[in-house]
């Protein structure tokens, strides 16, 4: 009796050992940058390196109306990604890379500029780049990685990263806490800097590797002006790093 109460004990200490040691690595996440290296830490070799899918961009109009396009996006991690529209390897479309947004028409760029795109850097690149290079980013745009606090969205416990409790007008983004999987970017709007703009990832799926958002919400002070919606998803599709060539736009 006394040795089963002995191997009791120590079957008790060593529960009570890995709670303490997993409450202990939750607590370690206390401000932004710890919670960006954390979400490197989980992923690291779970992500995929390219990602590809098929897309309806749908516009709402403000009569009530949508205007829906295909769109053909594909990703090479970190920091590429290009966006055709209306067809594969379409001489319109959208392409970031090093850097840059360039946009091109009939195969022409007709816009280049420096370009940060969070949506890339907190949805996808923090899981495959070194988190040093994620937390420049990221700071670098003006978020606060030294404020912290946790909400509920959408019934899940998050990480708020940016804004203190109850301010919706700040740069923040919002980290599910369970699987560390951005969910939500609040921050001025690029058209008009005194509107608020409030982008949401939605609808995770689980891939061979990592995860992704099949629906994309874009909002302006409130309003749903725009949403994405995927399908033909594939990770670690085998792309020419040619189509991320702001010099090569057709390249298949």
């Amino acid at each position: 009796m006394r040795k089963r109460s002995a191997w009791a004990a120590v079957a008790v200490m060593a529960l009570a050992c890995v709670a303490s040691t997993s409450v202990g690595a939750v607590a370690e996440i206390k401000d932004g940058e710890g919670l960006l290296r954390a979400m490197l830490g989980r992923y690291a070799q779970d992500w995929y390196e390219t990602l590809s899918f098929q897309q309806d961009a749908i516009t709402h109009n403000a009569d009530g109306t949508n205007k829906t396009e295909i769109w053909y996006e594909a990703a090479m991690l970190p920091g590429k990604l290009r966006i055709d529209i209306g067809a594969a390897d379409s001489p319109n479309g959208m392409l970031v890379a090093d850097g840059k947004l360039n946009i091109f028409k009939n195969g022409e760029v007709t816009v280049s500029q420096p370009f940060v795109h969070m949506l890339l850097v907190l949805g996808f690149d923090v899981y495959k780049q070194p988190a040093e290079t994620t937390i420049a980013q990221v700071q670098g745009q003006g978020f606060d990685l030294s404020k912290m606090h946790e909400e509920t969205w959408e019934g899940e416990p998050v990480y708020v990263v940016g804004a203190e409790k109850g301010d919706l007008k700040t740069k923040q983004f919002w980290i599910e806490k369970k699987r560390l999987l951005f969910v939500r970017l609040i921050q001025p709007d690029r058209q008009d800097a005194a509107k608020t703009s409030d982008t949401r990832f939605m609808d995770y799926r689980k891939l061979s590797v990592g995860w992704v958002a099949a629906r994309v919400e874009f909002y302006v002070d409130g309003k749903n002006e725009f949403s994405e919606i995927y399908s033909n998803i594939q990770a670690n599709p085998k792309l020419d790093e040619k189509k991320f060539d702001v010099r090569n736009l057709k390249a298949k």
